[in-house]
């Protein structure tokens, strides 16, 4: 039997980068230093999202990725790849890195999408840049979200200062987000509470089951 949500109606769950590329390995992550810091949140995530769907909560799942001519990749953004040995677009066991219909770029299988969940590709950071997600967001009329997912310090917190920035109120799930890092990890958590909750609040995956679900 699906749990009756308390949770605010207007609440919607989103997932950010959730990918192969970031969280398995021979994917874009590995490449880059590994991916031990990710597979700790991977277990808090599928809680997440599991009370989210009992609680009949909109959700929203990202994905970063490019063409496969990279057409859409800023020449910028594949230079720092490239200096950080784990170049856009090039051959690893997932396929090619970070690229659109390639293995690495599909979500992973424990929090894949289901039938009738957003699904996001975008070609940026920030995943309301170049992309309608406001728009969904608002259709559904959806003021509050909820944001977990990878890295913290890059499409995280791009994210989280875009939804900020368009006047969404943002729950920050600190066990459910990662990066390469620990300490810029604490940093980006430190940064959300600043100035009475600057960019909303941290909470826990705890604290929005009892919340959603009571």
């Amino acid at each position: 039997m699906t749990a009756r949500s308390t949770a605010e109606p207007r609440t919607a769950l989103l997932l950010i980068d959730f990918q192969r590329d970031f969280c398995e390995r021979g994917g874009y992550a590995d490449h880059a230093g590994g991916i031990a810091w990710v597979r700790p949140i991977l277990p808090r995530a599928r809680r997440l999202l599991d009370a989210a769907r009992r609680a009949r909560l909109v959700v929203v799942h990202t994905r970063e990725g490019y063409a496969t001519d990279l057409s859409d990749c800023d020449p910028a953004k594949l230079a720092r790849s490239r200096r950080g040995g784990c170049e856009i677009g090039s051959d690893g066991p997932l396929g090619r890195l970070l690229i659109r219909g390639e293995r690495g770029h599909a979500i992973i299988d424990d929090l894949a999408p289901r039938r009738g969940e957003i699904v996001l590709d975008k070609s940026t950071y920030g995943a309301f840049c170049r992309t309608d997600l406001e728009e969904q967001l608002r259709a559904r009329g959806i003021v509050r979200l909820a944001i977990a997912g990878v890295t913290a310090d890059v499409c995280v917190h791009t994210t989280l200062r875009e939804a900020t920035d368009r006047g969404f109120a943002c729950d920050y799930v600190r066990d459910a987000i990662s990066t390469f890092d620990a300490e810029i990890r604490r940093a980006c958590e430190r940064m959300v509470g600043v100035e009475g909750g600057i960019w909303g609040r941290v909470v826990t995956v705890a604290k929005l089951e009892k919340e959603w679900l009571g």
